[in-house]
């Protein structure tokens, strides 16, 4: 295609720590490139601000450094831009030399067991959505329940039973919206459980999220001594992985330590499958089988069966990306087909110009920091590729925003998202707070747009 003369184009299609870090690495190469990050959200930061648990603020530390990439005079932000609807593959062509795809990971992975779609279970990624201060959810959730149960041993998991079990008040430190705090404070909750198939050694949380759960003066963690075994498999990861060893000494400490009078319970079972959620018409109990080791960390059942009484039911199994207009995507693993970042059609030949990072690219696996050198990957391969690239037609800054205003897309710039910022900041102020979430989209857009 010949020596480019002017500056490279790129749009990124995802905001959060994916898309900001390819943006990151891109401005931070010898090319010179011009870079739009769109993002469905009027907001930026993606799982950042809406997947992590608002009790989390040395996670939230991360938007600091995500904020000074949006703030680089190479890089734009439109939010309130959805792709596939307001933008396709086609329209951004004509725009920018390469696309790079990170949306990450929002729905939930299934769970197929009998009666898994009862009302009273639900998903995890949904729950976290709403405590979150999500402008697309309902802004109420049914907390009725008494004794719950929670499916998975990742951190989602942990985030999810910690917020249930929590008490409203202790969250209004946190940046929890109004409707959040009142419906948690409705709650009756008195004990939640959560179940992993297998053994403490194979648990996929952190040891900082295990210890986290400790620190509620109103919830007593249990560890339910009967499933804290070990095979082969388990001593081998404790011996080798220090993060696996703290877990299971945590773990071990509190299975022997007695049980205190805080008012609320966090049970941790281990060895136990979820086999069936009992109920007619609304959840009255989860069926698990118990679980033995095999000796390689993978377990089989024993054909015990318990039943417990629980009336709502929490999924975090996973997370899933949702398919994308006009590129391949394999629902199996959720991910969309590709060579070192490069997108794959379905002949298994790279698509000119389209690349992908991300949990899109990879699957919802690792934290947040495993994301920059998965950017890294997709990055070098788009700067190998960048003198054969397809050129945009309309190469001008302004073309895209001519014809995003001609489509009446009413976007967010960054200079937008830093009024929205500040007027969420000072709602916090009024109330001793870092901040207060505005949720709704239309008044998310009003501010930003002033």
């Amino acid at each position: 295609m010949g020596v480019m003369t002017r500056p490279l184009r790129v749009a990124v299609v995802g905001a959060g720590p994916a898309g900001v870090y390819a943006a990151d690495i891109l401005t931070k190469s010898d090319v010179d490139v011009q870079i739009d990050l769109f993002e469905k959200l009027p907001a930026p930061y993606g799982l950042v601000r809406y997947g992590v648990a608002p009790d989390h603020p040395r996670i939230k530390g991360i938007v600091t450094a995500l904020q000074k990439v949006l703030d680089k005079p190479s890089v734009r932000f439109f939010g309130n831009v959805e792709y596939g609807v307001d933008v396709k593959l086609d329209d951004l062509r004509q725009f920018y030399d390469a696309v790079i795809f990170s949306t990450g990971a929002s729905a939930d992975r299934e769970l197929d067991i009998p009666g898994i779609d009862l009302p009273g279970s639900f998903g995890a990624a949904d729950f976290v959505s709403w405590y979150d201060g999500h402008p697309d959810v309902p802004r109420t959730w049914p907390l009725t329940a008494t004794e719950v149960a929670v499916l998975g041993v990742g951190n989602v998991a942990l985030d999810v039973a910690r917020i249930l079990a929590k008490t409203a008040d202790e969250l209004l430190v946190t940046e929890i919206p109004a409707n959040v705090h009142a419906g948690l404070a409705q709650s009756p909750v008195t004990d939640v459980h959560v179940f992993g198939r297998r053994g403490p050694a194979q648990a996929k949380f952190t040891p900082l999220e295990l210890r986290e759960l400790d620190h509620s003066p109103n919830v007593e963690v249990i560890v339910h001594a009967e499933g804290i075994e070990f095979d082969e498999a388990s001593m081998h990861a404790i011996r080798s992985n220090k993060q696996v060893e703290m877990i299971v000494k945590t773990l071990q400490e509190w299975a022997i330590r007695d049980v205190g009078n805080r008012p609320r319970r966090l049970h941790l079972h281990f060895l136990e499958a979820p086999v069936e959620v009992l109920g007619t018409d609304h959840v009255t109990g989860l069926r698990t089988e118990t679980q033995e080791l095999t000796g390689d960390g993978n377990v089989r059942g024993t054909g015990q069966f318990t039943d417990w009484n629980v009336q709502a039911v929490y999924r975090a199994v996973g997370y899933l990306s949702t398919h994308l207009a006009d590129l391949p995507f394999d629902h199996v693993s959720g991910t969309v087909p590709h060579l070192a970042g490069r997108v794959l059609d379905l002949d298994e030949v790279p698509m000119p110009g389209a690349y992908v990072t991300g949990w899109v690219k990879r699957g919802p696996i690792g934290l947040i920091g495993h994301t920059k050198g998965d950017a890294l990957e997709t990055i070098t391969s788009l700067l190998e590729d960048a003198d054969a690239l397809p050129r945009a037609t309309s190469p001008s800054p302004s073309a895209v925003v001519q014809f995003l205003e001609q489509r009446a897309v009413p976007f967010v710039t960054n200079e937008g998202w830093r009024k929205l910022d500040a007027h969420e900041i000072a709602l916090g102020g009024e109330q001793g707070r870092e901040r207060v979430k505005v949720v709704s989209r239309e008044e998310m857009t009003s501010i930003s747009n002033g």
